[in-house]
């Protein structure tokens, strides 16, 4: 197994601060890779990222299906020719037996998060509200404080605590992106030119889209 179990990596270590608002050049980035469980295998995966200066939001390792395998997930805010590189040197690590871009496909993401806030009795109806509005669940209750749980997107989480800031956050863990691939994935034509230009239609009789659950 990796040293210390399910670990997780945040770069840079600043509070709950996650850079959402993509440069011209540069886009957010999700890459899973799928590495051999032996020790020293995530200080390897970070000491390449380290060395290279590559801009990491997140390094997460969890187990899988197979116990001989973890799953390594990425969230990087890079441009295309850095992007490439983090995928050729991930994939020459030793340990790492495949390695995928979620670019262009149809994928499944979650983080999650425990934050608690500084609430008294007077206000606490306003913030379990607010976290009932958002899925999110009340699982500890002290006389000054409630801890919430919620899990989803970064745009989701990051909306919440947001909101929970005019309250007061005593504390805040989250546990780092992990991803995975839709089982139904949108079909390319390769050879098709781009509509440029071209005016969309909307029609009534059009058939109906693959029906695809809430992220």
């Amino acid at each position: 197994m990796l040293q210390g179990g399910d670990s997780i990596w945040r770069f840079p270590a600043a509070g709950y601060t996650t850079r959402l608002v993509f440069s011209e050049n540069r886009m957010r980035s999700v890459i899973s890779a799928l590495v051999i469980n032996e020790p020293g295998v995530l200080a390897n995966v970070a000491g390449m990222f380290a060395a290279r200066g590559f801009n990491i939001d997140s390094l997460v390792v969890g187990r899988t299906e197979n116990p001989e395998l973890s799953r390594l997930t990425v969230v990087c805010d890079a441009d295309e020719n850095t992007l490439e590189q983090i995928r050729k040197q991930l994939a020459k690590l030793v340990p790492v037996v495949k390695v995928r871009d979620f670019k262009d496909a149809a994928y499944v993401e979650r983080d999650l998060a425990l934050i608690t806030v500084s609430v008294g009795p007077e206000k606490r109806s306003e913030v379990i509200e607010i976290a009932n509005l958002y899925r999110a669940k009340i699982i500890d209750v002290a006389k000054e404080s409630l801890m919430i749980e919620i899990s989803g997107n970064e745009q989701k989480i990051e909306s919440l605590i947001e909101l929970l800031e005019q309250y007061g956050i005593k504390e805040l863990a989250r546990t780092g992106v992990i991803a995975m691939a839709r089982g139904q994935q949108p079909v390319r034509d390769e050879n098709a030119k781009p509509d440029a230009g071209k005016k969309r239609i909307r029609s009534f009789n059009a058939p109906a889209a693959v029906a695809l659950p809430p992220s």
